[in-house]
């Protein structure tokens, strides 16, 4: 397992900060401020930063490396800030009712936006801007793209359903999940969906072949996931751990969930759980060194986890982080820390 350096940085970004994008072609890192309508753009080699006006409270950020544009999801203007990365020029593109989070095909320039409150997915043509409504189900608050099949999956947290878009057709098709599904994750490999469900403490695998689907099990209100394709790894984020009260009393612990792809595909349920420290609440991974990476509220930690056998270090960051990004390109990682106003970046040796 790669060490780290010394010394970790600390920088002020804007008010609550709550989603971060990584365009691994420029070294540029967005982080959306919820808090103050705004974005800062991070220079990866520098750290120096510049802040972008946003709509109201922006919720999600996507960025397509491609075509160097990146798309904030304002929930409360019910819009999308569109920043040109070259030259950090916006416009505004209108969504649905409370755009609740994004996400990018790159191979198609499309841009996928969850409207948690108009029960719709705006699609935007990255070369034109120009936007498709398609139905969705019930409060649709995530979306992931498999860019290889050209499929979308939203996950509709009041339905109980994934929805999935044809990307060549925008024709639909509605899968059951579990109760309260609130993210997930693909592996454009093994095309293969994991849709976390917060209240039933399960995870819905959806073959993306056939949209057939099998139940494993999972910890105390599971939040969100991260797979390794290289691997066919995927860690699930367990944010209450074994705490059934899912409080913050000294001695608990969150948990992560390992699932094998490999053996859950050929008809084997396999998961297993390991402790981690208090509260997780995000997990970002890099393919590459085979790491994955969760930041903790209670404790004020990141911990690393070594894919190959489980082993974990810890790093400190700062207050309240809501999510963690990785440049698979330099190998830092960034945590925004909404409590606190900043985004702690760690770099490797």
């Amino acid at each position: 397992m790669r060490g780290y350096s010394q010394t970790s940085v600390t920088m002020g970004v804007g008010t609550g900060p709550i989603a971060i994008a990584v365009n691994p072609a420029t070294n540029k890192i967005y982080v959306a401020n919820n808090g103050s309508d705004n974005v800062t753009v991070i220079d990866g080699a520098t750290n120096r930063t510049v802040t972008l006006a946003a709509g109201s409270a922006p919720n999600a950020i996507a960025a397509n490396p491609v075509t160097n544009k990146i798309y904030v999801a304002n929930l409360d203007s019910s819009n999308v800030t569109v920043i040109d990365g070259a030259t950090n020029s916006t416009v505004n593109v209108p969504a649905g009712t409370r755009p609740y989070a994004v996400a990018v095909n790159s191979v198609t320039n499309k841009i996928y936006v969850a409207n948690i409150g108009s029960a719709d997915v705006t699609i935007i043509d990255g070369a034109t801007n120009d936007t498709t409504t398609v139905a969705a189900g019930s409060e649709p608050g995530a979306v992931a793209v498999n860019s290889v099949t050209n499929k979308i999956y939203v996950v509709n947290f009041s339905s109980n359903d994934v929805t999935v878009i044809d990307g060549a057709t925008n024709n639909t098709t509605t899968i059951a999940a579990g109760k309260y599904p609130v993210s997930a994750a693909v592996n454009s490999v093994a095309n293969t969906i994991y849709v976390v469900n917060m209240t039933s403490d399960n995870v819905t695998v959806i073959d993306g072949a056939t949209n057939n689907t099998i139940t494993l099990p999972a910890g105390r209100a599971p939040d969100s996931a991260a797979v390794n394709p290289a691997t066919n790894k995927v860690l699930v984020v367990n944010t209450c751990g074994n705490d059934p009260t899912c409080g913050d009393a000294a001695g608990t612990f969150g948990t992560i969930t390992v699932i094998d792809g490999a053996k859950s595909a050929a008809g084997a349920p396999v998961a297993a759980t390991m402790l981690v420290a208090r509260r997780p609440e995000a997990v970002a991974v890099n393919p590459t060194t085979n790491q994955f990476f969760v930041p903790h509220d209670v404790g004020k930690i990141l911990t690393v986890i070594n894919g190959a056998n489980g082993q974990t270090s810890t790093w400190p960051i700062a207050v309240g982080p809501h999510a963690v990004a990785v440049n698979l390109v330099t190998n830092k990682i960034y945590v925004a820390n909404g409590g606190s106003a900043s985004v702690t970046v760690i770099s490797t040796r």
